[in-house]
């Protein structure tokens, strides 16, 4: 039954997101946490992503979570992901966001996206590793990124972090996103629907694994779509950014012949740093005491660690998180 309840947060999501435009719902108050590890009682709103996406079906597990264990009420709303979830966690409309550690780290920093304006932002923890996926279809003629040039490619919803990733890629192989490619700037379900349609050449996805979304491609499409491996452009993204990791999309996660090597990039939960610190603390211990519940949402919450959780520069770690990790 527990379980049950999670899983419907998800559902919740839409709801949320259509009921009031995916922002922090009017009139709701900052929740009330003072000192200690204790939530007060309120509101608050998680920011996700993409439909079909992990940060979507994660989210509505978290926002049922901190509805069920805390006096906080929690409601999570369908986003453009990163970017959007950065700038808009910033401006109120939400107090919660999952983000991208690249994109975060641009934030912090005034870089990139955010055009020498620093976010003013924290981290509640690092949690789970998006895995960089790029599809094409088998007979597009594409083996490469740099094969990319001509082609109709999505590279994600605009202002998130796959748009982020997809742009750096396309760069790295010597390609002008703006020039050389007809960037279709689609969102993860748009994007499945024109690749099954033949509308696309190919896409750039940045998720955790697997993300359902590629499963319902890969299951219908199966051999006439095909993963690239991207990995000899790992070195020019370190050069801008060195959160970026080489990892491996293993064969099963999608039914595939063999293990894809990829290139991954550490997914973080963020707030603002007025968020109060007996709520930051209680809702990071939720996460971790509760991991199991995560798993049963979406088995990327299996990577949770409060080892690495701390692992968050250049973004800060919020007092109410380090105290609940235990981290000095």
């Amino acid at each position: 039954m527990r379980a049950q309840r999670i899983v419907a947060g998800i559902v919740a999501v839409g709801l949320v997101a259509a009921g009031c435009g995916g922002k922090r719902p009017s009139g709701a108050t900052d929740s009330g946490g003072g000192g200690g590890c204790e939530a007060g009682e309120g509101r608050v709103t998680i920011a996700t992503g993409n439909t079909g996406g992990v940060y979507y079906t994660l989210g509505g597990g978290l926002a049922q979570l901190i509805s069920d264990e805390t006096p906080i009420k929690a409601s999570a709303a369908e986003t453009g992901a990163s970017v959007q979830n950065i700038q808009q966690l910033v401006a109120g409309d939400y107090d919660i966001a999952f983000a991208l550690a690249d994109t975060s780290a641009d934030a912090v920093e005034g870089k990139g996206t955010f055009d020498g304006k620093k976010q003013d932002i924290n981290a509640l923890a690092r949690i789970y590793s998006n895995y960089t996926q790029v599809v094409v279809r088998a007979n597009s003629g594409i083996s490469s990124v740099a094969d990319m040039k001509g082609k109709k490619i999505s590279t994600g919803s605009p202002k998130s972090g796959t748009e982020v990733i997809a742009n750096r890629l396309l760069e790295a192989a010597g390609l002008d996103p703006a020039k050389d490619v007809s960037a279709q700037r689609l969102a993860l379900r748009q994007t499945v629907d024109q690749m099954k349609s033949g509308q696309i050449d190919g896409f750039v996805w940045s998720g955790g694994l697997p993300t359902p979304e590629v499963t319902d491609l890969t299951t219908s499409m199966k051999d006439d779509v095909k993963f690239l491996d991207i990995t000899e452009l790992l070195p020019k993204l370190q050069e801008i950014n060195p959160v970026y990791e080489k990892g491996t999309l293993p064969a099963d996660t999608y039914g595939l012949a063999s293990d894809i090597p990829s290139i991954v990039v550490p997914n973080l939960l963020l707030v603002r740093s007025d968020f109060p610190s007996g709520d930051a603390c209680a809702i990071t211990k939720l996460v971790f005491d509760k991991k199991d519940e995560l798993v049963k949402v979406h088995k990327a919450a299996s990577e949770l660690d409060k080892k690495t959780a701390v692992e968050t520069d250049p973004v800060p770690l919020h007092p109410g998180a380090k105290e609940a990790l235990g981290a000095d």
